[in-house]
């Protein structure tokens, strides 16, 4: 994937896809059945009622296995990704990683793409340690629009990880013009096929101990 150069920084490149789930163990435990790599906890979002677990994708990418927490509360609000009504895991967007993200976030806007304001998140580790890290809100703009992640100094998770390798990428979309127009006011190219279809999919291929693995957005998915 590249990006944008100039003001908008270093090229933005795939961070993270995030697979949603209404029940996390359960998600865990077949997508290690399925691949025969077991994802790794990764922590818990407070306030947010949500943690996830994480499996590497190789090239610094990870694919994260997000659902509720229920050693929290429930949340002020719906938690992120529509996890609230999910019936069933689904691959439900994918992140970009950038540096100076408030730069970002206007060069977009200046191109015609409002990302939405950053926020600044974190999260607990197993081990107690604590991830920070800014923003964009998911879901701004079209169904296929990632959303931007700045680090800043925080260590990459995925760094450790165990790595299923991505192998493959499909975005399917009715207008895939304004797709690329999207795409393209955030500084990202998407590192795969966009295809027209009558709805709206996402879908990620891995390679398994067992063989490929497909992740996707449709009812029925892994």
């Amino acid at each position: 994937m590249t990006g944008g150069s100039g003001t908008d920084g270093p090229p933005a490149v795939l961070d993270h896809l995030v697979h949603a789930t209404p029940d996390l163990a359960a998600t865990v435990a077949e997508v290690a059945a399925l691949t025969g790599v077991r994802p790794v906890p990764g922590g818990t979002h407070p306030g947010r009622g949500t943690r996830n677990a994480l499996l590497g994708l190789g090239g610094g990418a990870y694919l994260e296995i997000i659902g509720p927490d229920p050693e929290q509360p429930a949340p002020d609000g719906p938690r992120w990704f529509g996890i609230d009504a999910l019936t069933g895991p689904r691959l439900v967007t994918w992140a970009v990683r950038v540096t100076g993200i408030a730069a970002r976030v206007a060069a977009a806007r200046a191109r015609g793409h409002d990302p939405g304001e950053a926020v600044a998140m974190s999260r607990r580790t197993p081990d107690g340690g604590r991830l920070a890290w800014q923003l964009t809100p998911p879901g701004a703009g079209g169904a296929l629009a990632p959303f931007l992640l700045d680090w800043g100094s925080t260590p990459h998770p995925s760094a450790g990880l165990p790595v299923v390798p991505l192998v493959a990428l499909r975005a399917v979309h009715p207008d895939p013009a304004a797709v690329r127009a999207e795409w393209a006011a955030l500084g990202v190219r998407w590192p795969g096929d966009l295809i027209a279809g009558p709805d709206v999919q996402l879908t990620a291929v891995v390679e398994g101990r067992y063989g490929r693995v497909e992740f996707g957005s449709g009812a029925g998915a892994v």
